[in-house]
């Protein structure tokens, strides 16, 4: 969360165009669910959440032109790290975790995983999620790029020269 998943994916699909949508898996899960990620968490936990996000995952198609940001937590989940590299080149956004504070403390309450942090202080809650993740993030990812310090152009100019490099190796 806060590394610019979202925004730099709407970009890309942007500049892509020919055809190139761009899907949020968390807003998508929200429209199903009919109530937004704060009140899912709340209602179902984490686990439905996730089993919910994995099901989103696995409905869109391979092969379609999507540009996919997916929730920060989705490849923690069983099958997930499969589903998205059978679908197509995978980025791991990475931003430096004062970044991460910066962007995700205004709008803590809307992220739930923040929210419930209790004492812990913002920053070493971020750090300790990341933590976590990493080794996740690691095992799914085709290509990494941080996101700190940069504008969303220049960080989705950077996903499409290394998609195209990719693809042609």
């Amino acid at each position: 969360m806060g590394c610019g998943k979202s925004t730099a994916g709407r970009t890309l699909a942007a500049r892509l165009g020919n055809g190139w949508r761009f899907v949020d898996t968390d807003t998508r899960l929200a429209e199903v669910a009919g109530c937004d990620i704060p009140t899912l968490f709340r209602r179902e936990g984490e686990t439905a959440f996730r089993e919910r996000e994995a099901q989103i995952l696995s409905g869109l198609s391979a092969g379609e032109k999507l540009v996919i940001a997916t929730g920060g937590g989705a490849v923690m989940h069983d099958g997930n790290i499969a589903t998205l590299r059978s679908a197509g080149l995978v980025v791991w956004l990475t931003a430096r975790v004062d970044v991460i504070v910066m962007r995700t403390e205004r709008r803590e309450a809307d992220r739930p995983l923040l929210a419930a942090r209790g004492d812990t202080p913002l920053y070493t809650h971020i750090l300790n999620l990341l933590a976590g993740r990493a080794p996740f993030y690691q095992q799914a990812a085709h290509l990494i790029v941080d996101t700190s310090d940069r504008a969303t152009e220049s960080i989705a100019a950077e996903i499409e020269r290394k998609a195209i490099a990719w693809q042609k190796s």
